[in-house]
């Protein structure tokens, strides 16, 4: 009987999004949801005044979320939405690039930080190779495309050798601006997630999700901005703006 249903819940034509192994979450406090008019994006709050989040991201009519679990549910307390002044793309940025895939977001006021909305802190030092890491996003029901995305979900991999990810990703070029997160290169399982989903590192922002051929969430190998190497733009676009 168990092999039967099991075998039944493989099958559904609305089955589970995601592998079981990878459970429903919290809400991370320092993680944003970027609510528009196009596609949402994830984002991770480094300062009570700013955001940031993958340059692709760059959408319209953009809100800020924090605080937020379900993004479909319309009765979450804790929960603070900002505007935006505005968005500075890292200048190297090319939409025709995975490199320096970076964007800082200016919020319209400072956000009130508690139990529920903290700050990531910004690394002094880069991850090294085998570092766990927590890579966090939202998942949609499969069952119902239309709507918000309604499953937060995380899940723990490890920085993944540089000749292992160009093996993944045999097409792009694997600079020292990027660092790869996963366990199953090549896997490329289907599925619809959030993109721009960060990398923290024993409470350390170390990467922004810039490109993945797969599921993040599944463990797919991908690709995420090396936040450390851009450390010196972060901290001198807050000071100066």
């Amino acid at each position: 009987m168990k092999f039967i249903l099991f075998w039944v819940t493989l099958n559904l034509p609305c089955a589970l999004t995601y592998d079981p192994d990878y459970t429903n979450t919290i809400t991370l406090p320092y993680l944003a949801y970027l609510k528009s008019d196009y596609l949402p994006c994830a984002g991770v709050l480094i300062h009570p005044l700013w955001v940031i989040t993958a340059a692709s991201c760059n959408l319209p009519n953009l809100k800020v979320i924090l605080g937020i679990t379900n993004p479909s549910s319309h009765t979450e307390r804790n929960v603070q939405v900002v505007g935006y002044e505005k968005m500075i793309n890292h200048p190297y940025f090319s939409i025709t690039s995975i490199e320096n895939n970076l964007m800082l977001i200016k919020l319209e006021r400072y956000i009130n930080v508690n139990d529920f909305v903290k700050l990531v802190s910004l690394p002094r030092e880069p991850a090294t190779e085998n570092t766990m890491c927590t890579v966090s996003t939202w998942g949609y029901n499969r069952c119902d495309l239309s709507k918000e995305p309604d499953s937060l979900q995380s899940v723990n991999i490890s920085l993944v050798p540089v000749a292992e990810c160009r093996n993944a990703y045999e097409s792009h070029n694997i600079t020292e601006g990027v660092l790869c997160l996963g366990i199953v290169p090549g896997r490329r399982l289907p599925c619809k997630e959030v993109t721009g989903a960060p990398a923290v590192c024993d409470g350390v922002l170390q990467g922004i999700l810039t490109f993945a051929d797969g599921c993040v969430l599944r463990a797919d190998v991908g690709i995420y901005t090396r936040i450390f190497n851009y450390v010196p733009w972060i901290e001198n676009t807050i000071r100066n703006n």
